[in-house]
């Protein structure tokens, strides 16, 4: 496994499509150990491949329990909203209110090729909706209602 390079904010790749993936490979499944891998350094809840160079459609997302693989993902349900703070390993030092569903559940392909769902509120729905984004070249400082001043990022 190998700790892979998070792209800033203002790479061309975090503003591109993401295309499906078409076939499992070992090249898929050592992206997904290499992303783990970078995931757990970062101390971060999600990570997409455009973050890291790969413009394929997978992400992970750390749901507090463990840390889901979602191949070809898309969301399948939603409920409520909430505006809650969110940032972005590759936004560092930004964070912003967005408004998010409360609920979501994706459906997703895993490492085996088996297509499973998966739902969370709060942080993980956030998380969900923050990670696909990435997907489509969506950053969260599009979506912000407001960005946090270095004043309220300071007293976080």
């Amino acid at each position: 496994m190998a700790l892979l390079n998070i792209l800033k904010e203002g790479e061309e790749t975090l503003r591109k499509v993401s295309r499906p993936v078409e076939k499992l490979s070992p090249r898929l499944i050592q992206l997904l150990d290499d992303m783990q891998e970078t995931l757990k350094a970062s101390g971060g809840v999600g990570l997409a491949a455009p973050q890291v160079g790969i413009l394929r459609r997978v992400v992970l997302v750390d749901n507090g329990e463990q840390v889901l693989e979602l191949i070809n993902p898309e969301i399948i349900e939603t409920k409520g909203t909430q505006e809650e703070c969110e940032g972005c390993l590759s936004v560092p030092g930004k964070w912003g209110i967005t408004r998010r569903p409360a609920y979501v559940k994706v459906r997703a392909m895993n490492r085996k090729g088996k297509y499973y769902e998966a739902d969370g509120t709060d942080l993980v729905a956030r998380c969900f909706c923050h990670e696909l984004d990435h997907l489509d070249g969506i950053l969260f400082t599009d979506n912000a209602l407001r960005m946090l001043t270095e004043e309220e990022i300071e007293n976080m």
